[in-house]
């Protein structure tokens, strides 16, 4: 026993001194954090792992590199797969798993998930779905590929990737449109991608179908029975344009709001719930995973508070209109879509919520989005400090410059983490889809401007 107990002080005695010379350089945060960072570190190994075999299709090999452009660190978790699950750990400790459901994705096993083993994603009968015989975007089908706009394309990806920018797919949609698409090795137009922070523009989107539904939907303050203080003046167009004014922290430490929401948290929106009031709703815009949290929160209410009614919602009212085969919404460990980072979808649907933006919320034929909410998403918010933000999109104008000089000014943006990028531009009637996996900058602009039309 006591060889045993001296062996298990050892073992500690050397993750922490670990810790400590890792952390610094390569953590980015004080030893004092080690506990929250062993947290933060097997709960994103475990989801992301998870996620990156089951529904991506990624080997163990892949998913350790995409951890480990995270934090060099990573490479010590011990990630184990089986029976539809990940289990992390790091030296023992911090074990952590996730657990995959067929159209639910991976979700963290916190607390009790048993109820998440009775969604079901409703069958589709093959006449609901648009052929897929047909051309894109009902069907699946690329008749109009443009050969000179391909051989861009493919040189764009083959120079990022010779660059180290990890681009996995590149999309171009021209006058509705497939005009051309380029993959890396191993990803196909079926291979559903993490798209991190585009899905608080898919989240704004369900809002708004929602809203088409049911245009006598109360959305009147409170939003949450839990706001019965100053919080209650939060309106629904607060959240949707982040100018809430909860004081919700964004920083990726171990430790603050964001991290623990998503790694560690069983109701990633509950996080934000609590926060309190920074600033006097309407007048400050602040980013926040929180926000979309709390918006996919809202939604999940008003569709009954059941899990299987959200995914009947969003299956329904979304992805078999738009013919979005190859795309999972991920939820929390209490059953609420976690809006604000985990939807996965091939480039092909990606681009498919582009298109509906386009056109302005109509898709064949049939108005999906209210009419004048398009124009509403793309406005500027009345914010003090930074109003180039719509409802959950970026805006290209807004401020006083261009967020992206090269393009035309009129665009808006779906923007992910890895520089994940859904480019609506409507006076060239263009799409652009860009997923990948870099760490650093991308030339988003440079890249996209070469696959625009020319006048």
């Amino acid at each position: 026993m006591k060889k045993i107990l001296l062996s298990a002080a050892a073992t500690l005695a050397g993750l922490l001194l670990l810790l400590a010379l890792l952390a610094p350089s390569l953590l980015g945060f004080s030893i004092t954090q080690a506990g929250n960072a062993v947290r933060v570190a097997t709960g994103m190994g475990a989801k992301l792992a998870c996620s990156g075999h089951y529904v991506s299709g990624f080997d163990p090999a892949r998913n350790l590199d995409d951890l480990a452009s995270y934090s060099a660190a990573n490479r010590l978790l011990n990630l184990e797969y089986a029976n539809q699950r990940v289990t992390a750990s790091l030296f023992g400790l911090g074990k952590t798993s996730a657990s995959y459901r067929p159209g639910l994705g991976c979700t963290l096993d916190i607390g009790d998930t048993r109820a998440l083993d009775q969604v079901k994603l409703e069958p589709v009968n093959p006449g609901q779905w648009h052929s897929a015989t047909g051309e894109w975007p009902q069907g699946s089908a690329a008749p109009h590929i443009a050969p000179k706009l391909q051989q861009t394309l493919d040189q764009i990806l083959a120079r990022d990737n010779q660059s180290g920018l990890q681009t996995r797919a590149l999309l171009v949609v021209q006058d509705g449109k497939l005009v051309a698409e380029s993959y890396a090795d191993g990803i196909t137009a079926q291979t559903p991608l993490l798209g991190w922070s585009m899905g608080k523009s898919l989240t704004a989107m369900m809002v708004g179908r929602l809203q088409a539904l049911q245009p006598q939907q109360d959305t009147s303050s409170p939003l949450f029975p839990e706001w019965s203080d100053a919080r209650r003046q939060i309106s629904l167009q607060n959240l949707l344009q982040m100018t809430s004014g909860l004081d919700f922290d964004e920083t990726y430490a171990p430790g603050s709001d964001a991290t623990r929401m998503l790694f560690s948290a069983r109701s990633a929106s509950e996080v934000a719930l609590q926060s309190t009031l920074a600033h006097t709703p309407g007048t400050h815009f602040s980013y926040s995973s929180g926000t979309t949290n709390l918006l996919a929160r809202w939604l999940h209410n008003q569709l009954g508070g059941s899990p299987q009614a959200s995914l009947d919602f969003l299956q329904r009212q979304i992805m078999v209109p738009l013919g979005m085969r190859h795309t999972t919404f991920e939820v929390d460990a209490s059953g609420v879509f976690v809006g604000s980072s985990y939807i996965y979808a091939s480039a092909r649907d990606w681009a498919r919520l582009g298109l509906l933006m386009l056109n302005d919320g109509v898709w064949d034929e049939q108005r999906l989005l209210p009419e004048g909410w398009v124009a509403a998403a793309r406005r500027r918010n009345h914010s003090e400090n930074d109003p180039a933000y719509g409802y959950q999109f970026w805006l290209n104008r807004g401020g006083e410059t261009l967020r992206f000089p090269e393009l035309p000014e009129d665009s808006y943006f779906m923007l992910g983490n890895r520089k994940q990028v859904v480019m609506i531009s409507p006076t060239t009637g263009t799409v652009i889809v860009r997923l990948g996996w870099s760490a650093g900058d991308y030339p988003t602009g440079q890249n996209f401007a070469q696959l625009l039309p020319q006048s």
